[in-house]
């Protein structure tokens, strides 16, 4: 057991800690100088298909397409699969809006799926009860790392004739029975945010085995033009293509991910150690997967004040931030949810907190933070 320093033990260290921040000390400035010097900083710069063919590579996907950021992933998924008005798309109601925003963009309802209490992920056995004849598709949503049991969600989908879009913005690098999800379903959107594992800034993709759907997905990225005549638009499109800058930064990212993902299992499994005697839970994760351990996360007791808890950790100068709210508590949502009650969901997003889990976080820096917990729990007499 690693040593927690004790609330009477000065701590020399007193700089901000994060809840995240990249890691951009490789090629990323060779890259982007290249593109700068290149004159090739939008979308039409050797970089992003670089960066498309190292992604399919990762994913084990026969094809990669990048698009501006995880929103648009989905968005572009949804409406290349069909989904528009008057459909349905299940969905879990704890997860980032943008999984149910996106339906709603689309001119579908949104339907909502309980989580499991153990892994935080939609609730497989709650899915079937939800579809109607409206429902065109399911969304699992992989959070924190962790992956959803996908196989079960495969066979209802197949049962019913429905199409799956997996939201795979948190979880590259993990994987379930040795495969990486993104490619159990028909498409997988990912995001590349700042605070992902592999980062372009802004950034977001689609992958698919289904070469004719990764044709028109790639398409309509691009204002729907023809792949053959330029400048000629035979349906409709959106921009969402990805600049050349942000795809270098992003091949440069993807040259050390396997160096990112072993600092950030480090990271996850000190924690835990650490906090072996606290009454906090993490993320249970099934015997067949891996995760990336993207975002550390933890339920805190019941009794525990979690605003209270960030705050009193935050005068610590430790950055921590709540887990999401859940989609059907949200006031854009009210209307179609009303009524609706997912107590596993709602349970996790009131008790969820998320610690610094940036891969250049150290060993001292994480003893602070168990250690600002630590001290934040026993001022509500928790222990």
């Amino acid at each position: 057991m690693l040593r927690v320093v004790q609330n009477n033990e000065a701590l020399a260290d007193t700089a901000q800690i994060p809840v995240y921040q990249p890691l951009l000390n490789g090629r990323e400035r060779e890259y982007v100088l290249d593109c700068v010097e290149s004159g090739w900083v939008s979308s039409r710069g050797a970089y992003v298909g670089k960066f498309e063919a190292k992604l399919a590579q990762v994913l084990g996907v026969a094809h990669a397409i990048s698009v501006c950021n995880g929103t648009a992933a989905l968005h572009l998924a949804l409406h290349c699969l069909g989904v528009g008005p008057g459909d349905e798309v299940i969905v879990p109601a704890f997860t980032y809006i943008a999984s149910v925003a996106t339906i709603s963009q689309t001119g579908a309802t949104p339907v909502f799926c309980e989580s499991r209490a153990d892994d935080w992920l939609m609730d497989v056995s709650k899915i079937e009860p939800l579809i109607t004849p409206r429902t065109r598709a399911i969304i699992p949503v992989h959070l924190f790392g962790g992956v959803c049991d996908m196989k079960a969600i495969m066979l209802i989908a197949k049962r019913h004739g429905l199409r799956v879009v997996e939201d795979c913005a948190e979880c590259l690098g993990s994987t379930l029975d040795g495969q990486h999800p993104g490619t159990f379903g028909d498409i997988g959107t990912f995001s590349f945010f700042g605070n992902k594992t592999i980062t372009t800034g802004e950034g977001g993709a689609v992958c698919t085995g289904d070469a004719a759907l990764a044709e028109r997905l790639a398409k309509v990225k691009n204002h729907g033009m023809s792949t053959t005549v330029r400048y000629w638009h035979d349906e409709n499109g959106f921009n969402y293509r990805m600049t050349n800058i942000a795809a270098a930064i992003g091949l440069a990212q993807f040259e050390r991910l396997d160096e990112i993902l072993a600092m950030k299992r480090e990271i996850a499994a000190r924690y835990r150690e650490l906090m072996a005697d606290l009454p906090v839970s993490f993320q249970a994760l099934g015997e067949t997967t891996v995760s990336s351990e993207w975002l550390v996360s933890l339920l805190l007791p019941a009794a525990a004040n979690r605003d209270a808890v960030m705050e009193a950790m935050q005068d610590r100068k430790v950055e921590t931030r709540p887990v999401f709210y859940c989609a059907h508590q949200m006031p854009a949502y009210a209307e179609m949810a009303r009524g609706l009650s997912l107590p596993v969901a709602e349970e996790i997003s009131a008790r969820g907190m998320s610690l610094p889990s940036y891969p250049g976080l150290t060993m001292r820096d994480q003893v602070r933070v168990v250690s600002a917990l630590r001290d934040a729990l026993a001022a509500q007499g928790i222990s």
